[in-house]
C-alpha cells in the first residue's frame, strides 16, 4: 500500500513538472506512443519549424504508423526532414511516395531539397516525375503534328485513288499517334494528360495490314472483299481487351501510371509489355514478308513509272528499317536488357517515314496512287486494245499533222468519229491515241488548240477590229458563251479582259 502511494506521488509530480503540450515528446519511442498520432503531427510540425529535424522525423514516423492519419502530408514532411539531414535515399523514397499519393511535381523544386538536389538518387525521382523538353522530344512532337496534318491532306486529295489514300493516310495517322505517345512518355507529360494512358497500344497490329493492302492496291488494282476484314481481328481483340482501361477515369489512370513509374519490376506490366511487343513484332514480320513479295513484283511491272517505283522502294526500305530496329528493341525487352538507344531508334525510323510521306505528298501526290495515277489509268483502260506501239506512234503523228497543218479543230462539227475517219482507224483507237500521248480527253484537246488559235488572233488584232463572237466562230465555236467559258478556263480571263491586259500592253 505504501509502495502504491509512492508511485502515484511520482506520477503526479511528473505531470506537474512538464506541460501537457510537450510531455513525452523525446526520442523515447515508448513515451511518444502514449499520445495520439494527430498530436505527433502537431508536435512534429513544431519541431520542423524550430529546425529540430531529427525529433520531427521521429514524430512523423510515429504518425505514419496509424491508418487514420492521412499519409500524403506526412510523406511530404518526411521527405523534407530527410533532405535537411542530408539523407538522399530516404528523402527520394518519401518524395516519391508523396507524388504517388498527390501528384504535384513542383514539390521537388522546394528549397528544402537544396542539400540533396544534385544527388543521383534525388535526380532519378525528378527525371521520373517532372515534365521536361529536349531537342529530341520536341522533334517527336513536331513530327507527330506534321503527321496528323499530312494524314488529313492526303485523305482529302481527290487526285489520289480513294482507297489508296485512305490506307496510306491511316498508316501515317497511327504512326503519328505512336510518336505522340512516345513524346508524352519521354517528357512525362503523360501525367498531365492521363487519358493518354496506353492510347497507341490498340493500333499495334494495324501497321502491317495497312501497308500490305496499300501496296496491293497500287500495284495490282486490288478490290477488297469481306474476307479481308479478318485482318482486323487482332486489332479488334486488343481493343476489347483495352476497353476496361480506356473507360477508367483520369484520376484512376493517373494512379496506375504513377504506381508503374516507380515500379519497374511489376511483373504484370512487364508481362503485358513482352506479350504486346512479341505479337506486334510477329505481325510486322508476317506482313513484311508479303509486302516484300509485292514490292519485288512491282519492280518488274512495266506499267509502273520510274517515280512510282522509287516511291515504293523508299517506303519499303524505311518500313523494313523500322521492323529491324523494333525487332532488336523487342529482343532487349524480352530479355530484360537496356533498350534505350533502340527504343529511340525505332521511333526515328517511324518519324522518317512520316516526313518522307509528307514531302512526297507536297511534291508529287500522284505517286500515292501507283497504277491508279492518271497516266496508268489510261494504260489499264486500253490494256486489252489491239493497238500496237508502232501503230499508236504513227497515228499520233498523223493526228498532230491534222491539228497543226489542216487545223481541223476549226470545224465546229468536229467529233471523235470524224477524227477516226481521217486517221483511217476506229473511234476506240483514236481515243486511245489522244489519251496516251496527250494525257487529255478529245474535247480537252480540241479546246486547247482552239484557245491557242484564239490567243494568236487576239495578239495580231492590235487595233481591236474583230468582235469576240467573230473570233469564236473563226476558231470553231458555235456561240460566244461556250467560247468565253473555255477561254477563261485556260487563261483565267475572258477574251475581252485578255485584250485589255495583254494585247494593248
Amino acid at each position: 500500500m505504501e509502495r502504491t502511494s509512492i508511485l502515484y506521488f511520482l506520477l503526479l509530480l511528473h505531470f506537474c513538472c512538464y506541460p501537457i503540450t510537450s510531455i513525452g515528446y523525446t526520442s523515447n519511442t515508448a513515451t511518444i506512443n502514449l499520445f495520439s498520432p494527430q498530436n505527433s503531427v502537431t508536435y512534429a510540425d513544431q519541431q520542423y519549424l524550430e529546425q529540430n529535424y531529427s525529433n520531427a522525423l521521429e514524430a512523423y514516423k510515429t504518425a505514419l504508423q496509424d491508418p487514420s492519419v492521412e499519409p500524403t502530408y506526412v510523406y511530404k514532411k518526411l521527405a523534407l526532414c530527410e533532405a535537411q539531414l542530408g539523407n538522399a535515399i530516404p528523402a527520394a523514397e518519401y518524395a516519391e511516395s508523396y507524388l504517388v499519393n498527390d501528384y504535384k511535381p513542383t514539390f521537388l523544386f522546394d528549397e528544402g531539397f537544396a542539400e540533396i538536389q544534385n544527388t543521383t538518387e534525388f535526380q532519378e525521382v525528378v527525371n521520373l516525375y517532372t515534365s521536361r523538353m529536349t531537342i529530341w522530344s520536341f522533334g517527336y512532337l513536331y513530327v507527330a503534328l506534321i503527321g496528323f496534318y499530312i494524314a488529313i491532306i492526303i485523305n482529302f486529295n481527290r487526285k489520289i485513288d480513294k482507297i489508296a489514300r485512305f490506307l496510306i493516310s491511316a498508316f501515317v495517322f497511327i504512326h503519328s499517334i505512336f510518336i505522340l505517345h512516345i513524346f508524352l512518355s519521354v517528357t512525362n507529360y503523360q501525367f498531365q494528360f492521363p487519358h493518354s494512358y496506353r492510347m497507341s497500344i490498340c493500333f499495334s497490329f494495324l501497321y502491317g495490314p495497312l501497308l500490305y493492302f496499300y501496296f496491293k492496291r497500287i500495284t495490282k488494282q486490288y478490290e477488297f472483299r469481306k474476307a479481308d476484314l479478318l485482318h482486323l481481328l487482332p486489332t479488334v481483340l486488343m481493343l476489347i481487351y483495352m476497353i476496361p482501361y480506356y473507360m477508367l477515369s483520369g484520376s484512376e489512370k493517373l494512379e496506375i501510371m504513377l504506381n508503374r513509374a516507380g515500379d519497374d519490376s511489376n511483373s504484370a506490366n512487364l508481362t503485358l509489355l513482352v506479350v504486346v511487343v512479341g505479337l506486334k513484332l510477329a505481325s510486322l514480320m508476317i506482313y513484311g514478308y508479303f509486302i516484300r513479295k509485292l514490292y519485288i513484283e512491282s519492280k518488274r511491272n512495266k506499267d509502273l513509272r520510274t517515280n512510282n517505283k522509287k516511291w515504293q522502294r523508299n517506303i519499303y526500305i524505311i518500313h523494313f528499317s523500322y521492323i529491324i530496329t523494333y525487332a532488336i528493341y523487342g529482343a532487349l525487352i524480352i530479355y530484360d536488357l537496356d533498350s534505350g538507344f533502340f527504343y529511340h531508334l525505332q521511333v526515328v525510323c517511324m518519324s522518317l517515314l512520316v516526313v518522307f510521306v509528307g514531302y512526297s505528298a507536297n511534291v508529287q501526290p500522284n505517286l500515292f496512287s501507283g497504277l491508279y495515277s492518271f497516266d496508268n489509268q489510261l494504260l489499264f483502260k486500253y490494256k486489252k486494245s489491239g493497238l500496237t506501239r508502232s501503230l499508236s506512234q504513227e497515228l499520233k503523228e498523223q493526228l498532230i499533222r491534222l491539228f497543226d497543218e489542216e487545223k481541223i479543230y476549226k470545224d465546229n462539227d468536229i467529233n471523235l468519229e470524224v477524227i477516226a475517219s481521217k486517221l483511217n482507224t476506229t473511234r476506240h483507237n483514236a481515243s486511245q491515241v489522244i489519251n496516251e500521248h496527250f494525257q487529255v480527253s478529245f474535247h480537252e484537246l480540241i479546246n486547247t488548240y482552239r484557245i491557242q488559235e484564239a490567243k494568236k488572233i487576239l495578239d495580231d488584232d492590235k487595233k481591236n477590229n474583230l468582235n469576240i463572237i467573230d473570233i469564236a466562230y473563226e476558231v470553231g465555236y458555235n456561240n460566244k458563251v461556250t467560247f468565253n467559258k473555255a477561254f477563261k478556263k485556260d487563261t483565267r480571263l475572258t477574251p475581252s479582259q485578255y485584250q485589255k491586259v495583254f494585247v494593248k500592253s
